[in-house]
């Protein structure tokens, strides 16, 4: 008679499929609550979303300090998961910094990872749960959801605008976190960034042809789809002589008819 094995710090519990119950309604929520949030950031007097945004700036980074803490606990260690080298390990400290202090360079590297890399996570999540399900389950919705509101409402609800400077800067930032990962998975042996494979799960790379081919055709898709998320702008702004936002030329921001009323 088989007798089960006791699971083992940094065994899955379980796992959340794509597109069961909880996925679909997670989708729905950050729908709705990224509608709401943009009406919101229009509508409402710029000082009370700027405090807004900061306050939710510290609340997010104090949970990100503890949760990158609590991968490293004995009862959550996974060399796999715990180490802070996916993009949306950056992404849950880069979004609090543009939210607190809306410097340029996060904004602009919050707009282009939050509404891709961040993005394929949304919609074709890879999520192994392995101490407490409730936790984890809110952590990455949280996290990744952050991911896709904050770029919302800096753009389309304060009016920042990436320029093609800022584009540079992005992309040379997702360069070099790809080389910090990939160091790290070759002295661990993980997948950080899903640089080594692709994740067990279906995702978006699996259209872009096997591992190492994914990576080349997956940079040249970045560059693409990223200027292609940065003209529109370009093009509004030039017409529109919306003036350079900060320091560096990162971005341009649009004083939106709503927000200086």
């Amino acid at each position: 008679m088989s007798q089960d094995l006791p699971l083992r710090a940094g065994d899955s519990i379980g796992h959340m499929p794509a597109y069961g119950t909880a996925h679909l309604l997670a989708l729905a929520l950050l729908v709705l609550l990224g509608a709401l949030l943009v009406l919101w950031a229009r509508r409402a007097q710029p000082e009370r979303v700027d405090r807004a945004l900061r306050v939710s700036g510290w609340v997010l980074l104090v949970n990100s300090l503890f949760w990158t803490a609590w991968g490293f606990m004995p009862w959550a260690w996974n060399l796999d998961e715990s180490l802070p080298l996916h993009y949306s390990d950056a992404l849950r400290f880069l979004v609090p910094i543009a939210l607190i202090t809306q410097a340029r360079g996060a904004v602009v590297i919050c707009w282009f990872w939050g509404l891709t890399l961040n993005l394929q996570s949304v919609l074709t999540p890879d999520v192994n749960y392995f101490v407490w399900v409730p936790l984890e389950f809110t952590q990455y919705w949280v996290a990744h959801g952050a991911g896709v509101m904050a770029p919302l409402v800096l753009c389309w609800g304060l009016g920042y605008r990436p320029t093609w400077r800022g584009y540079g800067v992005a992309y040379a930032a997702t360069v070099l976190w790809a080389a910090i990962a990939a160091a790290g998975n070759a002295l661990t042996g993980a997948n950080y960034g899903y640089l080594n494979r692709a994740p067990a799960g279906p995702s978006i790379l699996d259209l872009l042809g096997p591992w190492p081919q994914y990576l080349l055709v997956e940079a040249l898709l970045i560059a693409a789809v990223w200027a292609l998320m940065t003209l529109p702008w370009v093009l509004i702004d030039r017409r529109a002589g919306t003036p350079l936002s900060g320091r560096g030329g990162l971005t341009r921001r649009r004083q939106l008819a709503s927000r200086a009323t």
